[in-house]
C-alpha cells in the first residue's frame, strides 16, 4: 500500500530526502514545505508537480498523512510537530532522517556494487570458450554459460531453474552432487549429438555441499577429424579420380605458384602436356592475359568469369580460380577452367539481338541516376514529377550531363513503362534519312525503298515514349514536321498521303540553347513552345563536385567489367585532384578519364592513387575562353575561381544585379548562383 508523506525543511538535507523517496516505490512525497519558497528543495518540488508551501502547520488537518519528515535540525519545529499532528502520523526527526538518508544512500551503494560483481562474474564465465553448467541441491540449473548454449544448442532462458535431467538426460552432475567426488576428463554425448569432455566437481562452501559444476569442452571436430586422418589415403584417391574424371579443365598450385596437378581435360583443352606444367610457374600455361592463380595467391580472394587465352593455339577460356586455405594459411590455389571458344559466335549473336531489344526498351531507373546535391536532387524530383504527367518534356544540359539517362528514367517511371521507348540521335542522320526513319514511308517512295514499305520510329513507339536526342540540330524543315506531329498526335509516310494517328509522348534533349537559336532563326519559335512545356536542366558535373566520389565509384564498377579490372577504391588525395578540374565534357569525361587511368594502370592494383591519374589540365582545350582569359599563375583550382568569380561579376553587369536573369543567361540555377557568389564574397 502507497504511503503518504510530508517533508518541512526544503534545504539541502531536504532536497536530498525528497530525491531519495521520490524513486521509492512504496512512498509518495505529497507536499514539502519551507520558509523560503527559493528553496532548492521547493524548486525540485515544484519541478515534480509536489504541492510545496511556507505554512506546514496545514498538513496537521491531514489524516492521511503516513509521514512527516523534519529537516529543519530546530527543535521548537519538532516540538510543535509533535503537539499538532495525529497520533496515526509517524513523525521522523531530522538527526533520523539522516541516519534513514544515509542507510538508503548505503543500501543503493551496496546494491549497485553487487550488479557490478555480477556483471562481472557473468562476463567472465561468457568469456570462457569451455562450456559450465552449476546445479544446486534440488538439481536446478543455476549457471548455464554461451558456450553451454553454443554446445548444446540450448537457450540458457529455457534452462536456468529447470532440473537438469529435464533439461540433459546424460547428465551425472546429479551423481556428483550425491557422491561429492569429482570425476575429471569424462566422454559424453549430449542430446544434439555434440561430442564432449567434461569434468564435474562438487560445490563445497563451509564444509557443506551446495551444489555441482561440469566445465566441458566440445570434441566433434577432433573426433571428425580423426576420422578424416584415418581415412586420409583412401580420400585422397578418391579426389584425385573425381579430378580425372571432370569434364571440366582443373589445375591446382601451391602456395609459390608452381603447377602441383592437372587433369586430363585440361590437357585436351590447352593442349600442353603434364611436363609443361607440374613443377613449372603459374604463368607457364598463359598465351594473353594475366595468372589468376598469382592473383589469388597474392590478395587470397576467390576470382570469378576471367577471359584468358591459354596453350599454344591460344584458346579462349574463361577461368575460376579459389584459395586453397590450410589452417587459416594459403595452401595453393585451384583452377577451373571452361572453353569459351565455341561460344563465341553464339555471344555475338546474341548481343546484336540485346542491342536491337535495348532500342525498344528503357535500361535506367531514377535509382541509377548518381548524385545527392541539392541541384541534382530538384533535377530528379522535376523529371519524376513530369514522368506522371502525359506533357513533352524538354531535357536541358551540357554533352555528357546524362540527358539520356534521365529520358530513361522518366520512361520508366510513367505510365506508358510497359511500352516501347525508342531512341533517336537527331544529329547522327541526314535530313532524308531521318525523316524516312522518323515518319517511316510507302513502297515506291524512292529508290530503294522495301516492298510494302516500312513503319517509323513514332509507330514503333506508339503508346510509349520516343526520345529526340540533339533536338536543337534538326534542320528547319523536320522542326516544322515535328510540329505537326506534336500538333495533329499524327504523323505521314514518307512518299504517303493518308495521316497516322499516333500516342507517343515525345522526350527531348538539347544542349544548343534554344532561345539564342531562335533569336538567329536557326530554331523555330512555335516548336520551342510546344517542346518547353515541362523543361528540366540537368547541371554540370562543375555545379556538383559534391558528387564527384558517388560518380568515380558507380564508374568504376562499371569500368571494372568493361576492363576485366579489379579497382576497388580510390584516394581521397584523387578525389581531391578531380573536383579541382572544370569538367567541359561533364560525366562522360569523367568516365573515359578513369578508363584512361585503369588502362595504364597494373592489372593487380586495387587503388587509384593521385599519381595514377592523367594530367587533367591537359585535357582542357587550348582555345577554351578558360584558358585564354585566367591568369597563368597560381593552382589551378586557384586560376578556375578566379575565372568563374569574374564570369559571374559580368552576368550581374548585364543583368543590373537581377539574380534569376544572370542565373539564366549562365544556365545554372538560382540556388546555384547564390552558393557561388557567397563562395566569391560578392553577395
Amino acid at each position: 500500500m502507497m504511503k503518504r508523506a510530508v517533508i518541512i525543511g526544503a534545504g539541502k538535507g531536504g532536497t536530498a530526502l525528497f530525491r531519495m523517496l521520490m524513486n521509492m516505490e512504496h512512498i509518495q512525497v505529497v507536499a514539502v514545505y519551507d520558509l523560503n519558497m527559493s528553496a532548492p528543495g521547493i524548486v525540485e518540488a515544484k519541478r515534480n508537480n509536489v504541492k510545496t508551501g511556507t505554512i506546514w502547520q496545514e498538513v496537521c488537518a491531514d489524516d492521511d498523512v503516513d509521514f512527516i519528515f523534519e529537516s529543519t535540525g530546530r527543535p521548537d519545529v519538532l516540538t510543535e510537530v509533535r503537539k499538532m499532528v495525529s497520533p496515526q502520523t509517524m513523525i521522523i526527526p531530522s538527526q533520523l532522517a539522516r541516519l534513514f538518508y544515509s542507510l538508503m544512500k548505503e543500501k543503493d551503494q551496496l546494491i549497485i556494487r553487487l550488479d557490478e560483481q555480477k556483471s562481472i562474474q557473468e562476463t567472465i564465465l561468457n568469456s570462457t570458450h569451455d562450456g559450465m553448467i552449476a546445479i544446486n541441491t534440488d538439481e536446478r540449473i543455476l549457471i548455464f554459460n554461451e558456450a553451454a548454449e553454443r554446445i548444446s544448442g540450448m537457450k540458457a532462458e529455457h534452462a536456468i531453474g529447470c532440473k537438469i535431467q529435464e533439461v540433459m538426460h546424460s547428465s551425472h552432475l546429479p551423481r556428483v552432487l550425491k557422491t561429492q567426488q569429482a570425476e575429471h576428463n569424462r566422454e559424453q554425448q549430449l542430446q544434439n549429438g555434440a561430442n564432449v569432455i567434461t569434468t564435474r566437481v562438487p560445490m563445497i562452501e563451509e564444509g557443506r555441499c551446495i551444489g555441482a559444476l561440469a566445465v566441458f569442452k566440445d570434441i566433434t571436430d577432433i573426433v571428425e577429424m580423426a576420422n578424416q586422418v584415418t581415412n586420409l589415403k583412401g580420400i585422397q584417391t578418391m579426389l584425385e579420380a573425381i579430378i580425372h574424371s571432370s569434364d571440366d579443365a582443373i589445375s591446382v598450385v601451391d602456395e609459390k605458384g608452381i603447377g602441383l596437378m592437372i587433369n586430363p581435360a585440361y590437357t585436351r583443352l590447352t593442349g600442353l602436356q603434364r611436363e609443361n606444367v607440374i613443377g613449372k610457374p603459374a604463368t607457364a600455361d598463359i598465351s594473353e592475359g594475366e595468372s589468376m592463380h598469382l592473383q589469388v595467391l597474392e590478395t587470397g580472394k576467390a576470382v570469378r568469369g576471367v577471359s584468358l587465352k591459354v596453350g599454344p593455339n591460344k584458346k579462349d577460356v574463361i577461368v575460376n580460380v579459389a584459395p586453397i586455405i590450410v589452417d587459416g594459411k594459403k595452401r595453393g590455389s585451384v583452377g577451373v577452367i571452361h572453353d569459351v571458344s565455341e561460344l563465341n559466335s553464339l555471344h555475338g549473336q546474341l548481343e546484336r539481338a540485346k542491342k536491337r531489344i535495348q532500342t525498344l526498351e528503357a535500361k535506367y531507373s531514377f535509382n541509377e541516376i548518381i548524385g545527392t546535391s541539392d541541384e541534382m536532387k530538384i533535377a530528379i524530383e522535376q523529371a519524376k514529377l513530369a514522368a506522371l504527367t502525359p506533357a513533352t518534356i524538354l531535357l536541358r544540359g551540357e554533352s555528357g550531363t546524362g540527358k539520356e539517362l534521365f529520358a530513361h528514367a522518366i520512361h520508366n517511371e510513367s505510365t506508358r513503362k510497359h511500352h516501347s521507348f525508342i531512341r533517336v540521335n537527331c544529329a547522327a542522320l541526314s535530313e532524308q534519312l531521318l525523316e524516312s526513319e522518323l515518319f517511316g514511308y510507302e513502297e515506291g517512295a524512292f529508290s530503294g525503298a522495301k516492298r510494302g514499305g516500312k513503319r517509323g520510329l513514332f509507330e514503333e513507339a506508339n503508346n510509349g515514349s520516343i526520345f529526340l536526342d540533339e533536338l536543337g540540330e534538326l534542320s528547319s524543315s523536320m522542326q516544322a514536321k515535328l510540329l505537326r506531329v506534336l500538333q495533329e498526335q499524327e504523323i505521314v509516310r514518307v512518299g504517303g498521303t493518308k495521316p497516322i494517328s499516333i500516342n507517343v509522348r515525345v522526350i527531348a534533349a538539347t544542349n544548343v540553347n534554344l532561345e539564342q537559336a531562335i533569336a538567329e532563326e536557326r530554331f523555330r519559335e512555335d516548336l520551342y513552345y510546344r517542346i518547353n512545356k515541362f523543361p528540366i536542366s540537368i547541371p554540370p558535373l562543375r555545379d556538383r563536385t559534391t558528387d564527384l566520389e558517388l560518380l568515380v565509384r558507380h564508374l568504376l564498377q562499371k569500368l571494372n567489367k568493361d576492363y576485366g579490372r579489379y579497382v576497388q577504391e580510390i584516394s581521397q588525395q584523387a578525389i581531391d585532384y578531380l573536383a579541382q578540374y572544370h569538367w567541359p565534357g561533364n560525366v562522360r569525361e569523367l568516365e573515359n578519364v578513369l578508363a584512361q587511368t585503369m588502362i595504364y594502370m597494373e592489372p593487380s592494383s586495387q587503388k587509384i592513387e593521385r599519381e595514377h591519374l592523367p594530367l587533367l589540365s591537359a585535357l582542357e582545350p587550348s582555345n577554351s575562353p578558360l584558358v585564354r582569359n585566367v591568369h597563368d599563375e597560381g593552382t589551378l583550382s586557384q586560376m578556375l575561381n578566379d575565372y568563374e568569380r569574374s564570369v559571374i561579376i559580368k552576368a550581374l553587369e548585364r543583368t543590373k544585379g537581377n539574380k534569376t536573369k544572370a542565373a539564366k543567361s549562365l544556365g545554372i540555377s538560382i540556388r546555384s548562383l547564390y552558393y557561388k557568389m557567397e563562395k566569391f564574397e560578392l553577395a
